[in-house]
């Protein structure tokens, strides 16, 4: 589907939410590195998911996958079998697996396209500089090619640029001889997502002592071992739906982790603030119509839910505003430049500032075409925003969803969405 129409309507039904990408990767990667075989359930194969599975088959991981779920024949000792590994789009595969290729040794190249072939790696440069690690990258961009051994000791690691190098570092380091340190030099933003590498490394039997996010300390010579793991459901992608519920009637999001230790949970508290109508149970979220209202949001822990926030501030009375978000910036497009062009288009006012946006919001939006920007969150969001359209809304380059939510329109549809496929000319 590269561009598709959206004809107005409410949304209502129950849906089951796709499972967390964020914990997806970090299961594969722990099955991987476990001696024995995991099974890994309710896993989805995003662009994303695939780019880290493949690439751990290029480290020598035997994976086979089924419908929703994956079997993993993992090793402690990783061996190349392809030399080149193709993140596609997913920073995730990128930052995750470069200290992982450093085990083994060998010389090993990463690949990418998109935004990806521009995203920040200088954390690991550093590294790479302080342990004679060789490599080459093109003028600063991908491909990048590595060559060396990683070696345990104290690392540096900015904590505003993305939690993604701590995760990265957390899952090669145990397998080392030595104990290691990472000491995060700045305010660690995105700690949501650290708690969850620790927590799933902490269930295949590697322990990491987290001293209130500034120091984290990692025994060396530990072992992970393989286990059956289900992955629970995705709150940032839960986020769309909410918000769906909210404009549109009833929705029912099932399949949540209410303990969640997933950064984006914190959509409950923003639209609880708001003042929605939500109802909680055991692992069921039920969202009603409701009038919401302008708020302050802090981005800094859940940068993944501005753009649906964004549709929701356009949408509520008064003025939201949205700060600490200049991460955002560097995702798979400017997600604020995107949402304040987009959002703008079809009738919102919306300002963009250097790190957030203000929004003043409005009872309803007009229609007209917008485009992705390549972006599955961005795509997602104006799918979101059309319920309260006067006119149909026409979003271009469509099918960016693939890259975290394949079966995001079928669900859309489902839910009462009325969708036909557009030729725009």
């Amino acid at each position: 589907m590269g561009n598709i129409r959206i004809t107005p309507s409410p949304l209502k039904g129950d849906i089951k939410i796709p499972p967390s990408k964020s914990l997806a990767h970090r299961a594969v990667i722990c099955a991987g590195l476990s001696e024995g075989i995991s099974n890994i359930d309710n896993i989805i194969f995003s662009e994303d998911i695939k780019a880290t599975t493949m690439g751990m088959e290029s480290l020598g991981i035997e994976v086979n996958r089924k419908d929703e779920s994956i079997n993993i024949k993992g090793k402690s000792k990783l061996s190349l079998v392809n030399s080149m590994i193709n993140c596609n789009e997913s920073g995730s595969t990128l930052r995750f697996l470069i200290p992982l290729a450093l085990l083994t040794g060998e010389e090993i190249s990463f690949e990418g396209r998109g935004k990806l072939v521009s995203r920040p790696l200088d954390v690991y440069y550093e590294m790479f500089k302080n342990q004679n690690i060789q490599y080459e990258n093109n003028n600063g961009q991908l491909p990048l090619k590595v060559k060396g051994f990683l070696k345990s000791g104290t690392f540096y690691v900015k904590g505003n640029v993305s939690s993604q190098f701590v995760t990265g570092l957390m899952f090669a380091l145990p397998l080392l001889e030595g104990d290691s340190k990472i000491i995060v030099t700045t305010e660690l933003e995105s700690k949501g997502y650290v708690d969850l590498t620790i927590d799933c490394m902490d269930k295949f039997g590697v322990k990491i002592e987290n001293k209130g996010y500034k120091e984290f300390y990692i025994k060396g010579n530990q072992k992970y071992i393989s286990r059956d793991y289900r992955v629970e459901g995705d709150f940032s992608q839960a986020a769309f739906w909410i918000v769906a519920g909210i404009l549109g009637a009833n929705i029912k999001c099932k399949d949540l982790n209410l303990n969640s230790l997933q950064g984006d949970k914190i959509i409950l508290d923003i639209v609880k603030e708001m003042g929605s109508n939500i109802k909680i149970s055991e692992d069921t979220i039920e969202v009603c119509k409701s009038q919401t209202k302008g708020i302050v949001i802090n981005a800094s822990e859940c940068p993944d839910l501005v753009p649906i926030i964004s549709v929701l501030g356009a949408l509520s009375e008064g003025t939201t505003k949205i700060i600490n978000a200049e991460r955002v910036r560097i995702k798979e497009c400017d997600r604020l430049k995107a949402m304040q062009t987009e959002l703008t288009k079809v009738g919102a006012d919306i300002e963009e500032t250097e790190d957030g946006l203000i929004i003043r919001g409005k009872s309803s939006l007009k229609g007209g075409t917008v485009d992705s920007w390549n972006d599955h969150r961005i795509a997602m969001a104006m799918a979101v925003a059309s319920i309260k359209c006067e006119e149909p809304i026409i979003i271009t380059n469509s099918n960016a969803v693939t890259k975290s939510y394949p079966e995001f329109w079928k669900d859309f549809k489902m839910l009462g969405g009325n969708i036909d496929e557009w030729s725009v000319g």
